[in-house]
């Protein structure tokens, strides 16, 4: 018996697992509902078998789907690896690259580690889904990105952290600031001037409350933002000084904000690569994460 099918029709029963309905994965591979139907029809007809159990809520593995998964997610798996070890093969290689960032990451960090990807595989495209910390551990928890970026491990025990650098928090203020003069200054000396912070939901801030506390410090915050580039543009307007990451502050010489070092003690947020513990990231994907772990210290 000859078994006929083509690559769309095994990425489309892939996509209905990761994505857990039809719905999303025919967004997700950018055709219709209807077609993705018949491209699954078609292989139940090949292999003999019905793949999914439907219904009105939710879509299934039958035990036959479950048997040809690890199979066909091999398949896919080596032919994109061989095909992008194929030089300019590689480069006319189609697909998309689904990751979670915090938006300092995606916004200072990220971008030039996607511009080198693209040199080398122009045709690859990226889905970044800048989120909080929590939202973005979410995002790869449930599948819905391949891996993230985040600023705290994870306590999910399916999850993975994996360290790139450490991320100081520093102080941000106008050059015409007091504290501009100073190279750096201590938490102590803080305490009682009025800052401009994060909310206190926001991961970063509760990192930086945590840390603290534990040196008994208590810091003024005169006005609570939601987004950290929200805080720099208040520091601009002259509103005070602000307490960041590093990663959040202009990394060139900025013609209005300084940063200046904060010590006693130092405190600084880990930033790394969330990952589903069991799960394999296609080839690109892991091709991405290997160049954004190389770079991350440039």
């Amino acid at each position: 018996m000859r078994i006929n099918f083509e690559l769309l029709d095994l990425r489309a029963f892939i996509a209905i697992i990761d994505l857990g309905g039809f719905h999303k994965a025919a967004d997700h591979l950018a055709i219709s509902q209807p077609a993705l139907s018949r491209r699954i029809q078609g292989l139940e007809q090949a292999f003999g078998a019905q793949l999914f159990e439907r219904s009105t809520r939710r879509v299934t593995l039958t035990a036959v789907g479950r048997q040809l998964e690890p199979l066909v997610r091999r398949m896919i798996d080596e032919f994109e690896t061989s095909i992008l070890s194929l030089g300019e093969v590689g480069r006319a290689q189609h697909g998309v690259v689904n990751i979670a960032c915090i938006p300092t990451a995606a916004f200072y960090f990220l971008p030039k580690v996607v511009q080198a990807f693209n040199a080398l595989y122009p045709k690859i495209r990226f889905r970044i889904v800048d989120e909080g910390a929590a939202e973005c551990l979410a995002s790869v928890a449930r599948g819905e990105v391949e891996f993230g970026l985040n600023l705290m491990g994870a306590s999910d025990p399916d999850l993975t952290f994996t360290p790139l650098a450490d991320d100081p928090f520093v102080l941000a203020c106008r050059r015409d600031h007091p504290l501009a003069a100073v190279d750096e200054i201590s938490w102590a000396e803080l305490q009682g001037m009025p800052l401009i912070g994060v909310s206190r939901a926001s991961g970063n801030r509760i990192l930086l409350d945590t840390a603290l506390s534990k040196s008994n410090i208590q810091l003024q915050w005169l006005c609570e933002v939601n987004h950290l580039s929200t805080s720099l543009g208040l520091v601009e307007t002259g509103l005070g000084a602000s307490v960041l990451p590093r990663l959040a502050t202009p990394q060139d010489e900025h013609p209005i904000i300084v940063t200046k070092r904060i010590k006693d003690p130092v405190i600084t947020r880990t930033i790394g690569i969330v990952e589903r513990r069991h799960a394999r990231l296609s080839p690109a994907a892991q091709r991405f994460r290997d160049m954004l772990a190389a770079n991350w210290g440039d």
